[in-house]
């Protein structure tokens, strides 16, 4: 069991809660959740967050009277792109949500997913496209959505919300996967649905050979060939390119994770990512 985080013998509930803490106190607990090896992998002091120059690094957004907190790491000053990123966030019944999660390869090649040719944000792709990185991106093995290439961080980095969670006293917290593959991934790491299983199980079912999205895998665009349906990420490029007749149905898919549980829920067997 997580030890509880008491604040002068006061158990933390809620991220409303730490948030009206003392800026001390609030780092302090927020710093449990990047892994300081991450950190001390690029010169970064995990108490400090701080580099050998003396230059912070690491942003904590966790204003006062808000329930929510995003915890942004550069691995270099003024490089563009974050080490690490992750967002939380309080639910209005009380429970704790996860937003968002990027740990990326600064080392890593830079793919522009996320402007178009003029420079305007894509909102993840959802609001434009910029084709011509994302072909560049897909064939070297990235996922819709993805800037650089991850630093397979992010079963370690879930273990550290399900710590914290639990010592918030949480018993279930919520995701919203951002894609097919977010949401595929989280099934591996032991989250079932509190909706969209069924949306889930009909994409498999149909991207089998016969199925409605199989036969729209017709070559029309790079993203839509045959071969596709075989694996996860294939599968979420194809989804991407609007092959559901509509976006990601993002507020049709909701996770949850229970504390210390593995859902052991599968809507894709065999999956190859």
């Amino acid at each position: 069991m997580a030890e509880p985080i008491l604040v002068d013998g006061v158990p933390m509930r809620s991220l409303r809660q730490i948030n009206a803490l003392p800026e001390e106190q609030k780092v302090a607990i927020y710093r449990r959740l990047i892994p300081d090896d991450l950190l001390t992998q690029f010169g970064i002091d995990p108490i400090t967050w701080t580099n050998g120059d003396g230059m912070k690094l690491v942003n904590l957004d966790a204003a006062k009277g808000t329930g929510f907190v995003r915890i942004r790491a550069l691995p270099f000053p003024d490089f563009p792109d974050p080490l690490f990123q992750l967002e939380m966030g309080d639910t209005g019944n009380h429970q704790l949500e996860v937003l968002l999660v990027l740990i990326n390869d600064p080392y890593s090649e830079r793919f522009d997913v996320d402007r178009d040719w003029t420079g305007e944000p894509t909102k993840f792709g959802l609001m434009r496209r910029n084709l011509e990185e994302e072909e560049r991106a897909m064939k070297a093995g990235l996922a819709p959505g993805q800037i650089r290439r991850g630093l397979r961080q992010m079963s370690r980095q879930q273990r550290l919300v399900e710590d914290f969670a639990a010592s918030l006293g949480h018993e279930i917290y919520l995701a919203n996967p951002l894609g097919y593959h977010n949401a595929i991934f989280l099934e591996w790491q032991g989250f079932s649905y509190i909706r969209g299983r069924r949306k889930m199980e009909w994409i498999h079912r149909e991207f089998q050979p016969g199925g409605e999205l199989f036969q729209k895998l017709d070559g029309s665009t790079p993203f839509r060939q045959p071969e596709m349906a075989n694996t996860v990420r294939g599968r979420s490029w194809a989804i991407h390119d609007g092959i559901l007749g509509e976006p990601w149905p993002a507020l049709e898919v909701q996770m949850f994770k229970r504390v210390g549980h593995h859902a052991g829920v599968c809507t894709f067997p065999d999956a190859v990512y």
